[in-house]
């Protein structure tokens, strides 16, 4: 049952629901990920680290909040419950316990290219369907895309092994 009717066709509106619940199961989850490393982060590039950790907690957050509202103007009710964000996620476990700096970085590279490149995915999947939620997901990417530039420029140079 919706009792937000939709402009999209149903096969539209599916394909759109299921892009923006991805989404919003990947941000929240991005959103967890990030804190939990920033709590727990230490090492010598602990202060630029754990900072830059925040801003990717605020960028996931906030276009967290913009793809469940996008997700309820489409009719499509948003689920960012904890259980399911743990069934659905495309990211992978954050290790208890302290980490190591390059560690954190490692981990949030791989984390925000996970997300990006199912974000990639889902701009592909909405361009016909739904070119406002596409652009949606465009800007969402844009900016992760910069995070993970941000990251992996933590840990280029003095003999590390480039991340993905």
């Amino acid at each position: 049952m919706s009792v937000v009717k939709s402009p999209l066709s149903d096969g539209d509106r599916r394909i759109v629901g299921e892009a923006l619940q991805g989404a919003l199961v990947d941000l929240v989850d991005l959103s967890l990920v990030a804190k939990q490393v920033h709590w727990n982060v230490v090492g010598p590039r602990f202060r630029s680290v754990h900072l830059q950790l925040d801003e990717v907690v605020d960028t996931a957050r906030l276009h967290a909040d913009t793809v469940a509202e996008r997700a309820s103007a489409m009719g499509v009710s948003p689920d960012g419950r904890a259980a399911t964000v743990a069934k659905t996620s495309g990211i992978g476990t954050v290790k208890g316990g302290w980490i190591d700096d390059t560690d954190a970085v490692q981990g949030l590279v791989a984390a925000l290219h996970a997300v990006v490149v199912r974000m990639r995915e889902r701009i592909a999947a909405t361009g016909d369907p739904d070119p406002v939620s596409q652009d949606i997901f465009i800007g969402i990417t844009g900016d992760l895309e910069k995070h993970h530039w941000m990251f992996q420029a933590e840990n280029a140079g003095g003999g590390r092994t480039p991340v993905k």
